[in-house]
């Protein structure tokens, strides 16, 4: 039988399920699960009266609510459970209810269960949204119907009912929604894996066990996607159980795409090597994005004509937030990079650029270590100002680097975005750069990073 909407229905119909918070997707959702027959409770730190116009609509559905401080409480005697990917699973409430029979699960879990089509996954700690996108604009060039979603930004089960066999869904992972996960997606990527989002993981093998998810669960008939270059994801070649080729921008492999000497981007595969693309001929900015597109050819090779890769490759401008430009004002050329909330993700986008620039950086502290940024600062920055709770452990790992008292960095500090944009305008001379790359995450001044970049955007185009 079809995994499809109708199978969902009837595994839901009759069934008390808790749903912990009424984000955008979990709002799609309870509408969905209440007319499929599901006996719905919402779990909300908020109150009913904050809410807004929600309220009504919670009320016509006849949710059961379960709001303000024990709002955890409402999650005893539920048959199904789903947690959005910011609650933490390993919270004890959830754990708890867990263990008394509940099944938690989430809007991707279920996806995975219920869609009809083949999934094409990927995740990694930098790169992934590019990465998604790439893959997602091949297919659809080879003149697939793409399903894009996940941590990219879109929730697929709603849309359960429209996807068909022949579809192709795309997804992109975080280790919030894999650190559960118990299904595994027919194409697996894994970018790579360095230190990040410590400040809710409990160390860093917790970490790396979370986006193992996404190889553990294939069959000997899938497919994984690993990047060569980092010891992490070169090591998860032993998690794979069906076929697994590589990328790679430094090496040339006999079993993956890779970049060869002469700047051609090739993929091989049973002694055969197949140019794709030449370095020349690619849109986006950076080498980090050769790596992304070095996946996404590994992930469609044999379901994407070659002519389809490179028409990606010589068209594909980008996601917006990823050394995004932004404006040329009096010579001095902005960019926003907000999705930089790692050091590596900064260092990839201060590699992009081919003369010292100024950065504004610094935000939330996920506990990641500055020191391997600091080198990188002093060989591609001029000027560096610094704002967030981040900012002085970012300048004391420069100060302490070998070469800083030789480098001419100059550092400058902002209380808010907006004074950290004037000192950057201020400190700009005709023929340069000045990019968000800010090595932290956002939630100390916003909800995410796409906010702080928005924000960012409004303030330089009000110059």
């Amino acid at each position: 039988m079809q995994k499809d909407s109708e199978a969902l229905a009837a595994s839901l119909r009759g069934k008390k399920v808790a749903f912990i918070g009424a984000g955008v997707s979990h709002k799609a959702l309870i509408g969905q699960f209440c007319a499929m027959g599901a006996e719905v409770t919402l779990c909300d730190k908020k109150r009913l009266e904050d809410f807004g116009g929600y309220a009504e609509t919670l009320k016509q559905l006849g949710v059961r609510l379960s709001l303000g401080e024990h709002y955890l409480d409402g999650l005893a005697g539920q048959q199904v459970i789903l947690r959005t990917p910011g609650f933490e699973y390993y919270t004890p409430a959830l754990q708890a209810a867990k263990a008394a029979g509940s099944v938690v699960t989430s809007e991707m879990e279920l996806f995975f269960d219920y869609c009809p089509c083949r999934i094409t996954a990927v995740t990694g700690s930098d790169g992934k949204t590019t990465t998604t996108s790439l893959i997602a604009a091949m297919l659809t060039a080879a003149g697939k119907k793409v399903h894009l979603g996940g941590n990219i930004g879109r929730a697929l089960l709603p849309i359960l009912a429209e996807i068909e066999p022949e579809d192709e869904a795309v997804v992109e992972l975080s280790s919030f929604q894999l650190i559960s996960m118990r299904k595994s997606p027919k194409v697996a990527v894994v970018t790579n894996v360095t230190p990040n989002h410590l400040d809710h993981h409990k160390d860093m093998q917790e970490y790396v066990d979370a986006k193992r998810n996404i190889l553990l669960w294939q069959t000997p008939a899938d497919k994984a996607v690993l990047g060569y270059e980092n010891g992490i994801t070169r090591a998860m070649a032993a998690d794979c159980k069906g076929s697994q080729c590589w990328f790679t921008r430094l090496h040339e492999t006999d079993n993956g795409a890779f970049l060869r000497a002469d700047g051609m981007l090739c993929m091989a595969e049973n002694g055969t090597v197949t140019p794709v693309v030449s370095k020349d001929e690619v849109k986006l900015r950076g080498l980090h994005n050769i790596e992304n597109l070095l996946a996404a050819i590994a992930a469609v090779w044999g379901r994407v004509p070659v002519s389809a890769m490179a028409e990606t490759a010589r068209t594909f401008t980008g996601v917006e937030h990823r050394i995004e430009p932004v404006r040329l004002l009096d010579g001095v050329q902005w960019y926003n990079d907000s999705i930089a909330s790692s050091p590596t993700r900064t260092i990839a986008g201060l590699r992009s650029f081919d003369q010292k620039i100024i950065i504004i950086a610094g935000g939330y502290d996920k506990n990641i270590p500055y020191e391997p940024l600091a080198p990188e600062i002093l060989e591609h920055v001029k000027v560096l100002v610094l704002m967030g709770a981040t900012g002085p452990k970012i300048e004391k790992a420069v100060r302490q680097c070998p070469g800083f008292a030789g480098s001419g960095l100059v550092i400058l500090h902002a209380r808010d975005m907006k004074e950290a944009v004037d000192q950057a305008r201020a400190a700009a001379k005709p023929g340069d750069i000045v990019s968000l790359s800010p090595a932290s995450a956002s939630f100390d001044l916003y909800p995410n990073f796409e906010a702080r970049g928005r924000h960012f955007k409004e303030l330089v185009n009000a110059l």
